[in-house]
């Protein structure tokens, strides 16, 4: 082609474009373009209900010959590349600068600017280091979660069998426009949005869309709108025409005109909806934005007590400022970030031994949080993995078959009893199942359909093993949606015997029977036996079986009943456990699925939902209902069937709006959208898309319901230890601006020098408190209902653990201080006796914070190892500065007898002593309010359920 036929054609696609219009209206399915291109795009709606010869029409193409290239070229220009637009991604130094917009980073970032202004560098240093460090951690995880996009791109084939210029041969995907003819065949991967024109067998795997297990058989006839209901646009349910982009033919093959490419397709609808959908912040996170406010009102406030105070008692204005915003500058707890980020990573870690993978740090603790559990059906609660469950023979025998999947692992189990007869008619069946069937297991994974699979897998728990092996296939009549049924001609490699059989849905297999057996005898079907049959197969439907029969016989007209089988999509194993303990801890779970009532139902009654009237609602009800009524009526549903991606996506926003935690599970890509819109979003390990592990932010590397479980536990346990080191922080600040304020303002002499205030600051905000946050889970915290996020992270009852540690703590370092300096001077040993009783004074502070509620008896002295090695670390380093020669020269210390750590000992535990104390009278209190027996120091009784205690009284 020439460089002015070229420029022709883009002059030519430049001018259609413009007066094309920017997107087709809702009203309208179908855009027409001016200039004689035709139609460009037709919706998967419009395109379904009406005959293909139409829409190659509209679309002005020639499913015999396909575009011609010059045709495609122009379509282009208007159509662009079958791909997903990008928006342009931020360079990483402005995404590691924008993790500094934090407010507790910016309150940091002001503090450590202060220290540096006012010269005292160490600070500054401290606090800075402490930013980096924060900011770094975060700003490594969120390049670990930008990859969803990515890998939801890589659904769309690379590759695809197209016919242009009446040549088949292979294209890229991405160069596909609307028109394009395509080829499908078994193991293609769908390169866009397609209308049907020739299917042959067609079988395409939709389970990533609709969620349905079964493979979704294809045709090229016409279907009316009615046939597939008002939320197929949105791919809740399959169009027995399309075939939708990113899902994957399983078996036969067909041929489709393109009708929709890129974003305009279904799979990229979902691709918009996810980059629209922003992750809402977690609670620790709000939790910590508040945290920060009330700090920098508390400093402000500060610095004006100080300054008035300052005035009073005749100080210079500059000195009062000096001494204000210092004290303020130390109130901050510059340790708070990385503890919290310490305490988020060992969680990681903890999850990640059970089987849960967390992506993002405040993910963790937001588990401690979730108050609703919207789960998927398919690969969640249930194992994707079609097995036969019972089975009822033509002589009236039924039996229930056990096991999962497509292993070995089960046996038979006759109802009424073993006999010969029956096994033998139990044989003939399965092994007629096996024989009738194009799949194979191979090392326990299953090649074909897993209605199949699921047959073969039953018939190898009874014995049954290489039944084809017997016989010699003749010839085979595929199943069709208009038959509903298979069959094999079949010669017996032994007897030379030549007979078909057949399986297929109870009605389509009655209507070729004429004859049954029974106590070996052959008994014609009469009409009574066909109604027995019948409602045995509409007992099992609706328990969510897919029914399924067989029948053998000389003539395809003369067969011979054998009985049928019921399939299913189990449930997991001790999904049942897991949802009763979730439900029992004040969490609810719902069933969000894209299958039929009748089996959604039926799994929700397995796994232990309650099913009732007014708790079962459809996608189409969802759509029908404004979001006032939504919101009035999610909280109470429990089943939500016949769902699409968009349905998901309102059911997470209006439990949201209901102020619910939500944590979503799911394995498709139809679950990517609400997966990253939900708090916590959780995918499947094992059996989920690329695309959902992505989008999540927690992954079940087992596949396993229950280790939602371990995880919500692990979460709380995190926020119990971070609210544990902020009572330690915050009593520990008040102490020291205490210490401080009080001896300025006053005239006294500083009990500590500037060196022993340094070291205070690296030893206690250092290993003990970090251990804190290392804290064993606690038996009684797994029982807690979720925590009400509305609560602030320093609570009242917090508040007033801080106000009496830090008082006992004042007071007795004060005393110590007083007493020692009895002369009127401060010398090396008044400043040791008060540095030695400051610091033991918060060693036994940080075992009483080990819990708000329970005696440090219950927990056990060493039941944290970290902390113990911690406190022993603090005790060494205090005896070093105490009494190492080139240590007292920097501190200005100078040792003291063992008598005076015996007094020290007596005098700083007295803080634990007080706090046990004060525990005892919560839980007495608590006792006398509720009617239960008080518990002991060293029992191992329910913890406190936050009711008010005998403090909050006053």
């Amino acid at each position: 082609m020439s460089n002015q036929q070229e420029k022709e054609i883009e002059d030519e696609g430049i001018s259609l474009l413009a007066a094309s219009p920017s997107s087709s209206s809702e009203g309208s399915s179908v855009v027409k373009e001016e200039g004689g291109v035709g139609g460009m795009w037709v919706s998967g709606r419009e395109a379904g209900g009406l005959p293909w010869e139409e829409v190659a029409r509209l679309l002005t193409t020639d499913p015999s010959s396909g575009l011609p290239s010059r045709e495609v070229l122009t379509r282009r220009q208007i159509a662009g590349y079958n791909e997903f637009s990008e928006s342009p991604d931020d360079p990483l130094w402005k995404k590691f600068l924008g993790q500094f917009k934090e407010p507790l980073i910016l309150l940091l970032l002001a503090s450590s600017l202060v220290s540096l202004v006012m010269g005292q560098l160490d600070d500054a240093v401290v606090i800075m280091l402490a930013i980096v460090i924060v900011a770094t951690v975060a700003f490594i995880q969120e390049l670990r979660t930008d990859r969803a996009l990515e890998e939801l791109k890589k659904q769309v084939p690379v590759t695809c069998m197209c016919q242009r210029d009446g040549n088949l041969r292979e294209y890229q995907a991405r160069e596909l426009v609307p028109g394009d003819i395509v080829h499908l065949s078994i193991g293609d991967r769908v390169p866009a949005d397609m209308r049907l024109v020739h299917a042959v067998d067609l079988t395409i795997d939709e389970s990533s869309f609709t969620g349905e297990t079964e493979p979704a058989p294809k045709m090229s006839s016409t279907i009316t709108t009615n046939s597939y209901g008002s939320s197929a646009s949105s791919c809740a349910t399959s169009v027995g025409n399309m075939a939708y982009m990113g899902t994957f033919v399983r078996t036969g093959r067909g041929r489709g005109v393109v009708t929709s490419t890129g974003e305009r397709s279904q799979f990229g609808e979902l691709y918009r909806m996810m980059q629209e959908e922003e992750t809402p912040r977690t609670p620790l996170q709000r939790n910590m934005d508040a945290l920060a406010k009330k700090l920098s009102v508390f400093s402000f406030c500060f610095i004006a007590v100080v300054f008035v105070m300052g005035i009073y008692q005749g100080i210079p204005i500059q000195k009062i400022f000096n001494i204000a915003v210092s004290l303020a500058v130390a109130a901050i707890p510059e340790g708070l970030p990385i503890v919290v980020t310490m305490t988020l990573c060992l969680g990681i870690r903890r999850m990640a031994q059970r089987s849960a993978l967390v992506k993002g740090l405040h993910t963790v603790e937001t588990l401690g949080c979730v108050t609703s559990v919207c789960s998927d059906k398919t690969g969640t609660l249930t194992k994707n993995e079609m097995t036969v469950t019972c089975a009822v023979t033509s002589e009236g025998d039924e039996c229930q078959i056990t096991g999962v999947g497509y292993s070995s692992d089960g046996q038979v189990v006759f109802q009424s009893g073993y006999s010969d007869l029956a096994n033998e008619a139990l044989t003939k069946l399965l092994e007629s199942g096996a024989v009738c069937n194009n799949a194979q297991i191979v090392g326990g994974n299953l090649l074909g359909q897993p209605t199949e699979g699921a047959i073969l897998a039953a018939a190898i728990k009874h014995g049954i093993y290489n039944p084809q092996d017997k016989y010699q296939r003749l010839e085979e009549i595929p199943f069709k949606s208009e038959t509903k049924y298979m069959s094999v001609k079949v010669k017996n490699k032994k007897t030379g015997e030549v007979e078909w059989v057949m399986k297929g849905t109870v009605e389509a297999v009655i209507q070729k029977c004429t004859h049954y057996h029974q106590n070996v005898a052959v008994l014609p079907l009469s009409r009574e036996k066909q109604q027995q049959i019948c409602a045995i197969s509409s007992e099992w439907g609706r328990h969510g079986l897919r029914v399924l029969a067989m029948a053998r016989g000389t003539s395809l007209s003369e067969m011979n009943y054998l009985g049928i089988v019921g399939i299913m999509d189990p449930p997991r194993e001790a999904v049942r456990a897991s949802i009763t303990t979730l439900q029992s801890t004040g969490i609810r779970v719902k069933m969000v699925t894209g299958d039929a009532q009748e089996t959604a139902c039926a799994i929700a009654k397995a796994v232990g939902l309650q099913v009732r009237a007014g708790t079962v609602f459809s996608g189409e009800q969802v759509d029908g209902m404004d979001e006032r009524l939504l919101t009035r009526l999610v909280q109470e549903a429990t089943v939500f069937f016949r769902v699409s991606p968009r349905h998901k996506l309102r059911i997470v926003k209006a439990l949201q709006q209901c102020d619910e935690i939500v944590g979503m599970t799911g394995d498709g890509v139809n679950d990517v959208v609400a997966l990253k819109r939900s708090n916590i979003g959780i995918a499947m390990g094992t059996m989920g898309s690329a695309v959902s592990k992505e989008a999540a932010d927690m992954i079940l590397n087992d596949d396993n319901f229950t280790t939602i479980l371990s995880a919500i536990e692990e979460g709380k346990c995190i926020y119990h230890n971070i609210s544990n080191f902020v009572q330690f922080q915050v009593s520990t600040s008040l102490v020291a601006l205490s210490l401080i304020a009080l001896s300025t303002l006053f005239g006294l002499p500083s009990p500590l020098n500037p060196m022993q205030i340094l070291l205070i600051n690296v030893i206690m905000d250092g290993p003990p408190a970090l251990t804190l946050g290392m804290e064993p889970i606690d038996d009684d915290v797994k029982l807690q209902p979720p925590r009400d996020t509305k609560k602030d992270l320093i609570t009242r009852q917090l508040v007033r653990n801080c106000i009496i540690s830090a008082t006992v703590i004042i007071c007795g370092t004060l005393w110590v201080f007083r007493s020692e300096m009895s002369d009127g001077m401060v010398t090396m040993r008044d400043t040791t006796m008060t540095f030695a009783c400051f610091v033991m004074f918060d060693m036994f502070n940080a075992m009483s914070c080990r819990s708000h509620s329970k005696s440090i008896m219950e927990l056990g002295l060493t039941s944290n190892w970290y902390l113990f090695l911690a406190l022993t670390a603090t005790m060494g380093c205090l005896l070093a500065v105490v009494y190492l020669p080139f240590l007292q020269w920097i501190f200005q210390t100078e040792g003291i007898h063992i008598s005076d750590w015996i007094y020290l000992l007596c005098l700083t535990s007295t803080v634990l002593i007080v706090s046990e104390l004060r525990k005892f009278l919560d839980r007495r209190w608590e006792a006398r309010r509720s009617g239960e027996p008080i518990r002991s120091f060293w029992s191992n009784g329910k913890k406190a359920s936050g009711k008010p205690s005998w403090m909050d009284a006053v």
